[in-house]
C-alpha cells in the first residue's frame, strides 16, 4: 500500500471515530427530561420540609391566615415540659435498640445459614421474605390476635398445658418490647436478603486459604466475614433506625388510636399532636424527629465501624 493510500485510509478512520463520537453527544434536549421529576421533587418535598421548619417556630393551628412567631418555644417545651413527648421518646429509644440490636443479629445468623443458594436456601429465604410484602396495618391486625390474652395464639397453647401467659401488650412495662418483636418478623426479611447479598460477594478463596491455615468457623467469621461485610452491615443498620422511627402504621393497628402511653412512639406522638391542631408545635416536633434520626444513625453507625475496626 502506498503512502498515499495509507494516509487516505487514516484519513478515513479518523472521520469514522469522529462521527461516532459526534453520535455519542448528549443532545441539549435530553437535559430537559429531568426537568419534571425535579419539579416534582421540590413541590412535594423540599418546599414542604422548608415549611416545617418556618412552622416550627410559630404557633400556628393549621387553619387561621395568622400565626406568631415564638422563637424556640416549641422546642424546649418539647423537650422540658411534655411529658406525653419525652415518654415517647422514652419508648422509641428502647424499640430502636432492640429492634436494631435483634433485627440485626437475627438476619445476619439466618443470612449466614441461607447463604449456599441451594434449592432449600432459595426456598427459606423467600418465605422469611413473605412478611416483608405485607401491608403494615395486615402485620398489625396479625399480631394483635396473636398478643391477644383471651384467645390469642400464644396464650392459648400455653393455657392448654396449664401455664399462665404473659400480658404482652396490656402490660406497660413490656408492651413495648413485643411490639418490638413485631417489627423484627415484619422486616428481617428483608435484611436477609441484604446480608446475603453482602456475604456472596466476599471470594471464596479467602475462606479456602483460611480453612487451609486451620481457622475453624468462628475464626473465619471474625477474620473474614465480619470485616467484610461492613457495606451491607451499615445498610442494614441504617435501615433498621429509620424504620424502627417510622413505626406509625403498626403501632397504630395493633394499638389503636390514639395508641396507649406504653406503645407511644414519636411518629405517633407527633401525629396526635397534629390532630389537635397544634400545627406549630408538631412542626417543632418533627424537626425534633428528623435531628433524633440524624443522630441515631450517625452514632450507630460510627460505633459498628469502630467495632469491626477492633477499637471499641
Amino acid at each position: 500500500m502506498t503512502t498515499t493510500e495509507l494516509i487516505v485510509t487514516a484519513t478515513a478512520k479518523k472521520r469514522r471515530v469522529g462521527v461516532r463520537r459526534a453520535g455519542r453527544r448528549t443532545a441539549p434536549a435530553l437535559y430537559l427530561f429531568p426537568v419534571p421529576a425535579l419539579i416534582i421533587y421540590v413541590a412535594f418535598f423540599i418546599i414542604p420540609t422548608l415549611q416545617t421548619f418556618q412552622y416550627s417556630i410559630t404557633n400556628w393551628d393549621g387553619y387561621s391566615a395568622a400565626f406568631d412567631y415564638v422563637g424556640l418555644k416549641n422546642f424546649g417545651r418539647a423537650l422540658t415540659g411534655d411529658t406525653l413527648f419525652t415518654n415517647a421518646l422514652t419508648n422509641n429509644m428502647k424499640f430502636m435498640g432492640v429492634v436494631v440490636v435483634g433485627q440485626t443479629a437475627v438476619a445476619l445468623t439466618m443470612a449466614v445459614l441461607l447463604m449456599k443458594n441451594t434449592k432449600t436456601n432459595v426456598f427459606l429465604r423467600a418465605l422469611y421474605f413473605f412478611p416483608t410484602i405485607l401491608s403494615s396495618v395486615s402485620v398489625g391486625f396479625i399480631w394483635k390476635f396473636v398478643y391477644d390474652p383471651n384467645y390469642g395464639v400464644i396464650n392459648s397453647i400455653l393455657g392448654s398445658v396449664g401455664v399462665q401467659g404473659p400480658g404482652f401488650l396490656g402490660d406497660a412495662t413490656t408492651a413495648i418490647y413485643w411490639l418490638a418483636v413485631t417489627q423484627i418478623w415484619f422486616h428481617a426479611g428483608m435484611m436477609i436478603v441484604i446480608f446475603v447479598a453482602g456475604l456472596q460477594a466476599i471470594p471464596a478463596e479467602l475462606y479456602e486459604a483460611a480453612e487451609v491455615d486451620g481457622a475453624g468457623p468462628w475464626k473465619r467469621f471474625t477474620s473474614i466475614t465480619w470485616p467484610l461485610i461492613a457495606p451491607a452491615m451499615s445498610i442494614v443498620v441504617a435501615y433498621t433506625t429509620i424504620q424502627s422511627f417510622k413505626a406509625f402504621d403498626v403501632v397504630l393497628s395493633i394499638s389503636g388510636n390514639p395508641p396507649s402511653r406504653a406503645l407511644d412512639i414519636l411518629s405517633t406522638r407527633i401525629y396526635s399532636t397534629f390532630a389537635n391542631s397544634q400545627f406549630g408545635y408538631a412542626a417543632a416536633e418533627s424537626v425534633l424527629f428528623i435531628i433524633f434520626i440524624l443522630v441515631a444513625v450517625f452514632v450507630l453507625r460510627r460505633f459498628l465501624r469502630l467495632i469491626q475496626r477492633g477499637e471499641s
